[in-house]
Order: C-alpha cells, then sequence, then structure tokens
C-alpha cells in the first residue's frame, strides 16, 4: 500500500501517521527525517542539501525529489509506505508519478486531513510548554490546573514563536498556496481521499482505516 498524506499544519498528521504505519506495517516516511539521515551520514545529497539549509534557503526540488526516490527503493518499502511531507507540489508529485511509472507501481491513494483554518489557528495559538520540564497544555483544550503555571514543576509556561498567531496564519497561507494545486492533482488522477480532521484522533484514525481497507 503506497500512501501519501498531506494536510494543514496543526492538522495531526504526525499522530495519524505514526498509527497508519503501525496498522498496516509500512514505513512512514518524513522528509524531515530523510534530511536529518543524509545530512548526519554525510551523503552526497545530504552534503549539497546542508549547503541551502545552512544558508536558511529552501532546498531545491531536484535534491529532495533524489533524497526521496532513494529512501523508496531501500528494502523495507517493498510492501509499501506512508509519505508524509512529500510531495509538496504538483511537480514533486508528478517527478513521484513519473518515478513509479518507471518501476510499474502506483499510487494507492492521496490521503488529504482536511481542517479549517480558523481551526488550526485556534488550536495551535492556545498551546503552551513548559520551558523547564517539557510539559505540554493547551489554553482551551487542556489548560494546567493554576493559569500559567506548569502542574509538573510550578514553572511559568509560555508559547513558542511557532504558535504566535502572525506565524501560524503565515503557515497557513504558504501550506494553501502549494497544497491547492496538489489537491486538484489528485482530485484528476482518482487518488484523492478526504479525511475530517476536526473529529476526535481515535475518530479521524477511525475514518482513514475506513478509507483504506483491512490490508
Amino acid at each position: 500500500m503506497k500512501i501519501v498524506l498531506f494536510g494543514p499544519p496543526g492538522a495531526g498528521k504526525g499522530t495519524q501517521a505514526k498509527s497508519i504505519s503501525n496498522r498496516y506495517s509500512i514505513p512512514h516516511i518524513s522528509t524531515g527525517d530523510i534530511f536529518r539521515k543524509n545530512i548526519s551520514e554525510n551523503t552526497p545529497l545530504g552534503v549539497e542539501a546542508k549547503k541551502y539549509i545552512d544558508k536558511g534557503q529552501l532546498v531545491p526540488d531536484e535534491v529532495t525529489i533524489n533524497m526521496v526516490k532513494d529512501r523508496l527503493q531501500e528494502e523495507d518499502c517493498q510492501n509499501g509506505y506512508l509519505l508524509d511531507g512529500f510531495p509538496r507540489t504538483v511537480f514533486q508529485a508528478e517527478s513521484l508519478h513519473d518515478f513509479l511509472q518507471e518501476r510499474n507501481e502506483v499510487l494507492d491513494t492521496a490521503l488529504l486531513i482536511q481542517v479549517p483554518g480558523e481551526f488550526i489557528l485556534e488550536r495551535m495559538t492556545g498551546r503552551r510548554v513548559c520551558p523547564s520540564c517539557g510539559a505540554s497544555y493547551h489554553i482551551k483544550f487542556n489548560p494546567p490546573l493554576e493559569k500559567g503555571k506548569c502542574d509538573v514543576c510550578g514553572s511559568d509556561v509560555i508559547q513558542r514563536k511557532d504558535d504566535s498567531e502572525e506565524t501560524v496564519q503565515e503557515r497557513l497561507t504558504v501550506y494553501e498556496n502549494q497544497t491547492q494545486p496538489l489537491i486538484e492533482f489528485y482530485k484528476k488522477e482518482g487518488l484523492l481521499e478526504v479525511v475530517d480532521g476536526t473529529q476526535a484522533i481515535n475518530e479521524v484514525f477511525e475514518s482513514i482505516c475506513d478509507i483504506l481497507g483491512s490490508e
């Protein structure tokens, strides 16, 4: 089973990806993990990617695509895989399609966890973390017992910069601009399946299993 998983930041992709990987015994492949592995192992592609990352620039599509291709040819991918964070653009999706076609393989499903922007904003901007012990909270869904204080160690909880409204809104805008064409691409390919990500975590997973079946 070969699956592409995508959705907005804060949609819970990481949680669902782990559950899918366990349920269907396929590796969860994230581009972040691929980058870290190549860079730590000092592979030619890792060295190339690091040049851009060190300058704060985006890694070119060609480098990312080649890293993904290498990963998909590893032994643990023989019975399928879950791609998380790739493709991000139509160009990457077309490159993946061509790569699979060369190997007489096809993608089974492009799974979109759909969550409205306002829901994401509430979910992410409400997150708080304890800088001392790492405990995490949410001002609405999981608030600390004493406002602003960690239940575990009593330190002041903080909002990470990544969770500020401005940053979250910017990430959502980038996602919309990049991903809307990707949604249309997979819709035309007849591969798009949409799951309501506003449900409880276990309900989202049940919806995903209904789509993927009991393989």
